[in-house]
């Protein structure tokens, strides 16, 4: 083949390439993203819409009715599906696969900006979100104390988050596992009766210069008052100073009559590590990012906030993603050692030279595979590091067929060049055909549909890129070091291993095919019971 003769002739410039592409394989592995996942990017918007004081009755005739009619206006919506409740409904809008997500998601603005004004006035938010799946949270920390309390649990997690928010390769660093903050009010109720002021009339007080929005509660004894507002109130005094009531030149402040002060909803959640109340500091990555790279930017971080923690306040790192990353690529380090081991093993017959042409394709093969994987965008995640797994079986096989021919050539007196020359003309199109039929065995997994197929999509890539790598190898690398570094055998017959597995062969295999062959239909019978036996 010509692409063998090149390589073969052209032996200088084969080395350098040879070079050149195990450096550029190395630092790709060093440097492309990393994840748990594949990058997804589905087309479905959230439509958050908050109205307070609404019944879901209200939401849906004066709401979800008037944005449903005026999405399912826009071209390739494949369905809307809405949840309401008290003051609140959520729309998730679902395009179908293939459109341009971006587009997609300004066109839904516009359209629900366009239908605002004719929507309640009274509408406190409106908001058009997007699904991304990197906002999984890669790092989950948690504080953990005894006997601290929630404020000095809360400004420490706060200086965590403040710490790891200026690592440029992380975001959404959220602190959970605190009720939410919130301004108490406990009223007096025996100065409320001396001065005949209703409770009703204090609340109303809060709420008249405020929007309807839940923001805390007003204890009365065995009552509570539910409290909306909208954070008009820029500072605690501000409440203080509320004017509740109003009479003989005076007037009567919230402070006169009730103690304002500043505390924790009731729990919703409780967070606790063996039995001790725990506060959560939680991350993700952006998209893109080498998980490894960013784990090396938050260790140091998180090692150095940990010193200066008090002796009460203990910080334990409960999840973090980039670990089981690193240990799937350990692993597929594990299996790289293996795969070498079994090819010095496998071709001890032919040779330990033999066994080093085919060696050095293994990890040339998994470089450029690793360089196509990510030219065509695709990260290192699990889904791809399976399918170099996966590949790790098959890439070999190129290799050792070709090196085999040309073993057997030079076995038949030709000198090396010719027999590297001839051997791979001849087995060319072979080798071609192999890698066509395993590439076409994992084509369908490239087209799957939606978000399954763009999902496993990397896993596929992955085998045939590495496979398709192989093969060009096994056609200029494999016959350029064939040419250096094999050499003729002392015996005709090769050498004492090839000579055992031979007289094994004729030995045995050869007199069962030859029965096989004068039996064909009792062969072909056995053949289907087999067959048969496995699907039972």
């Amino acid at each position: 083949m010509k692409i063998s003769d090149y390589a073969v002739k052209n032996y200088q410039f084969t080395l350098i390439m040879v070079l050149m592409v195990m450096a550029l394989g190395i630092t790709t592995v060093l440097n492309m993203p990393r994840a748990e996942d594949p990058d997804m990017n589905p087309p479905n918007f959230p439509v958050v819409v908050v109205y307070p004081g609404a019944s879901p009755k209200d939401m849906e005739e004066l709401v979800v009715k008037p944005l449903e009619k005026r999405i399912y206006g826009l071209d390739d919506i494949k369905s809307i599906k809405t949840t309401i409740r008290d003051g609140l409904a959520v729309a998730v809008v679902e395009y179908r696969y293939g459109v341009n997500v971006d587009d997609k998601y300004q066109e839904l603005v516009r359209e629900i900006n366009s239908e605002r004004p004719n929507l309640p006035q009274d509408i406190y938010a409106m908001e058009v979100q997007k699904i991304s799946p990197t906002d999984v949270n890669i790092l989950q920390v948690a504080l953990v104390s005894e006997n601290a309390s929630r404020d000095k649990l809360k400004s420490t997690a706060e200086e965590l988050q403040d710490q790891l928010e200026k690592i440029p390769s992380l975001k959404n660093v959220e602190i959970v596992g605190l009720p939410d903050q919130l301004v108490k009010v406990d009223l007096d109720l025996e100065k409320l009766a001396l001065l005949r002021i209703p409770v009703t009339q204090v609340a109303n007080a809060i709420q008249s210069e405020v929007a309807n929005i839940p923001g805390g509660s007003i204890d009365a004894g065995t009552k509570s008052f539910n409290v909306k507002t909208s954070g008009n109130y820029q500072s605690i005094d501000e409440i203080r100073n509320t004017i509740v009531a109003s009479g003989g030149g005076k007037n009567t402040t919230l402070k006169d009559v009730a103690d304002i002060y500043f505390d924790y909803s009731q729990d919703k959640h409780i967070t606790r590590l063996n039995g001790f109340r725990t506060v959560f500091v939680v991350a993700a990555q952006k998209v893109g990012g080498n998980i490894t790279q960013t784990q090396e930017a938050y260790l140091p971080v998180l090692e150095g906030f940990k010193k200066t923690l008090p002796s009460n306040i203990d910080q334990q790192v409960m999840f973090d993603q980039a670990d089981n990353v690193n240990n799937r690529l350990g692993g597929l380090g594990v299996d790289f050692g293996i795969a070498i081991c079994l090819v010095l093993i496998t071709l001890l017959p032919l040779g330990t030279r033999a066994s080093l042409v085919v060696m050095v394709s293994i990890p040339l093969s998994l470089a450029i595979g690793i360089i196509l994987i990510n030219l065509l965008g695709f990260s290192l995640n699990q889904l791809s590091i399976v399918g170099l797994v996966v590949s790790l079986g098959l890439l070999v096989d190129d290799s050792i067929v070709v090196v085999e021919n040309i073993e057997r050539w030079m076995r038949d007196g030709h000198d090396r060049l010719t027999a590297t020359l001839m051997a791979t003309k001849q087995i060319g199109l072979a080798v071609m055909g192999c890698t066509a039929a395993l590439v076409i065995a994992f084509m369908p997994l490239m087209f799957m549909p939606e978000a399954s197929g763009e999902f496993i999509r990397s896993l596929p890539v992955a085998v045939i890129c590495s496979v398709i790598a192989s093969m060009l190898v096994a056609l200029t690398v494999v016959p350029f070091l064939s040419s250096k570094i094999l050499k003729p055998h002392a015996d005709v017959h090769g050498n004492i291993f090839l000579r055992t597995l031979q007289k094994i062969i004729h030995g045995s295999y050869a007199k069962l095919l030859d029965k096989a062959l004068h039996k064909p239909y009792l062969t072909i019978l056995i053949g289907v019971v087999v067959f048969a036996g496995s699907l039972a």
